[in-house]
């Protein structure tokens, strides 16, 4: 990793030598309102999980109808969103920026949010990389979006004063550890400040978005302009609460526009207020307020896709108690059942020993070794760190249950599968209950 470190958004280029076009910052319709009805952009939904419970938010799945934030209709591993962005460039050659947005917390899902940001690089280096996060665990990745070309991240601060802060929290949670009331306003607020500091020191553009609650934290919006722009921050979107069903906040009232125009003024004392904000979902595409409609189609068609016929790679994987359904966690097996098309329908052709566990992330690196003639694995289940260093290999990852016959046919017919599962990402959701301790 190079030791320099630049501190200038406006000579910051990202180090993408030999491999194409540069970004053109000026394209970044978030940032820049002349680009607003010129180019386009994607969120790519690869962040189910979240670090924080906002009494503001619920994240919701499948939902088509709202366009807010924590909203997506599906949620893509990092393979799927480089196939669904190639898709939607060939139809949008305008689309300029790419940003991860949820629908829980890019950082609360590093391993999925870094893996994507690599494929994005690599496969377009003249797109825009951009973020939004809460912040609570930005600063260990800081340095590594810096060398990728992240030029933009969101950090969404409410507040300064922990007493204001606790009551906008359910619960926060990190490292390994759940924080309630003021002790997780305390720990947010740290890591909030930490990650605007070392985002400027590495020159990436940072944005703040407040959220104007009424009767919460109107009268305190000033204070965080103030402190952004000591901090570095260019850019500040006071957003007003949109009260959404079966939250904390469902009856309070949206500010009116007077309200959000007197705060504007005040943040403009500071930083440039932003004006255009178009309070997007976690699966946005297009144009700021003019979403692409066919975009939910291109998705559907990338999570159903057929793996090309490569013939170098003639076999499928599945991890399966006993050979007939796919129903078996990856970390869980002690072998791989190998399949292959044939004439007469789908042949089990052998088992494969999986490497001993203990060794951490050289058993997926030897397990993606060991199924590299193979084109998918069938599973019904598998973590982070094994999706990433498989997927990266060019292995197609499904996640699913039920007959491994369907899962074949998915595979080698394209069919519809069925029993693809959707990730457990609402489990906590907004209806939670707990204080976050036992949630991974």
């Amino acid at each position: 990793m190079s030791n320099e470190k630049p501190t200038n958004t406006s000579s910051f280029t990202p180090p993408l030598e030999g491999k194409g076009e540069a970004p053109d910052f000026s394209k970044h319709p978030c940032f820049n309102i002349e680009a607003k009805g010129q180019y386009g952009r994607v969120h790519l939904p690869v962040a189910p999980k979240c670090n924080i419970q906002c009494n503001y938010c619920k994240r919701d799945y499948d939902c088509v109808n709202e366009s807010r934030p924590g909203v997506t209709s599906e949620v893509l591993s990092p393979e799927q969103a480089l196939a669904y962005l190639t898709k939607l460039k060939d139809k949008m050659p305008n689309l300029s920026v790419v940003g991860i947005a949820g629908p829980g917390d890019p950082f609360a899902n590093p391993t999925e949010t870094m893996t994507t940001l690599r494929l994005v690089r690599e496969r377009f280096p003249e797109m825009i990389l951009c973020l939004s996060s809460n912040g609570l665990n930005v600063a260990p990745f800081v340095e590594e979006l810096a060398e990728l070309g992240v030029s933009h991240v969101t950090i969404t601060l409410n507040s300064l004063d922990t007493e204001v802060t606790q009551g906008i929290y359910k619960w926060a949670r990190f490292g390994n550890r759940g924080y309630v009331g003021k002790a997780a306003a305390e720990v947010l607020l740290e890591n909030q400040l930490v990650a605007i500091k070392m985002l400027r020191r590495f020159g990436i553009t940072v944005k703040i978005n407040t959220i104007v609650i009424p009767g919460v934290n109107d009268q305190l919006v000033e204070s965080v302009a103030e402190k952004a722009k000591e901090l570095g921050a260019e850019l500040m979107n006071a957003i007003p609460l949109f009260p959404v069903a079966d939250t904390p906040y469902e009856n309070l009232k949206e500010p009116d526009m007077l309200t959000m125009r007197e705060i504007r003024l005040k943040i403009a004392k500071h930083l440039k207020p932003m004006t255009h904000c178009a309070r997007c979902r976690a699966d946005a595409v297009g144009l700021l307020g003019q979403d692409d409609t066919e975009a939910k189609k291109i998705m559907s068609e990338v999570i159903n896709m057929t793996v090309e016929n490569d013939e170098t790679r003639p076999f499928v994987a599945v991890a399966s108690n006993e050979g007939l359904l796919v129903n078996q966690h990856l970390g869980e097996a002690d072998s791989i059942y190998i399949f292959r098309e044939t004439p007469n329908g789908y042949r089990m052709v052998e088992k494969r020993d999986t490497p001993p566990s203990g060794t951490g992330s050289k058993r997926w690196e030897d397990l993606a070794a060991l199924l590299n003639d193979c084109r998918a694995l069938l599973v019904g289940g598998i973590g982070p760190s094994p999706s990433a260093t498989i997927g990266r290999t060019g292995i197609r990852i499904v996640e699913m249950t039920g007959l491994i016959d369907e899962g074949l046919d998915a595979i080698y017919k394209g069919k519809e599968l069925r029993t693809v599962k959707k990730a457990d990402v609402f489990k906590c959701g907004s209806a939670c209950s707990g204080k976050a301790t036992g949630c991974g």
